[in-house]
């Protein structure tokens, strides 16, 4: 699945929304441990990374290849400074109508709309790839994204009290959330 766009971004510059490329490969992982540095919100912690550069440059071309399955990023005068993208829950018929959701975004680039911007490009794509439907699990006390979330459509389903154990924070509660598409 191919995507290119440029936007303005709340500040008046230019945010270049694209397909992660095989040259990409060390900035996606240096922007990846970023993030996860940045927030107790997301999945790993940036010492639980253990992708090489050859490995990320395959996975974005797997990705740049497939017609279900995207991997986006948002670079702000060449710098990559989020990473959005969109992949198949799993591939058995009973599931494949699922797409699941991940974004992260450079704490010095919140607020800008890039987060906005990621989210309603992977809807986009993932309608045209054809899922009735978009899942995300989000922690309860990131209120700002529970906020984008709910704006664009996506409704919670469900919550898991122990759906994270935080180094930092101990138990953190997970928000399950869902888009249909197909509506």
């Amino acid at each position: 699945m191919k995507y290119n766009k440029t936007i303005t971004l709340k500040d008046g510059s230019a945010c270049v929304l694209r397909n992660g490329a095989e040259q990409d490969g060390q900035a996606m992982l240096d922007i990846f441990v970023l993030t996860h540095a940045q927030t107790d919100y997301l999945l790993t912690y940036p010492d639980e990374t253990h992708m090489t550069v050859e490995q990320e440059v395959q996975f974005l071309r797997e990705k740049a290849e497939s017609q279900t399955e995207i991997e986006l990023l948002a670079e702000v005068n060449g710098t990559i400074v989020g990473v959005a993208g969109i992949g198949c829950v799993g591939k058995r018929e009973k599931v494949r109508h699922r797409a699941r959701f991940g974004i992260s975004v450079d704490k010095a680039y919140w607020g800008l709309g890039i987060g906005r911007a990621l989210t309603e490009t992977c809807i986009e794509c993932a309608k045209a790839a054809g899922y009735a439907q978009m899942e995300l699990e989000a922690v309860a006390e990131n209120k700002n994204a529970l906020a984008l979330y709910e704006s664009v459509g996506f409704v919670e389903y469900g919550r898991n009290p122990k759906g994270f154990r935080s180094r930092l924070a101990g138990w953190q509660e997970l928000v399950l959330m869902r888009l249909e598409l197909d509506r």
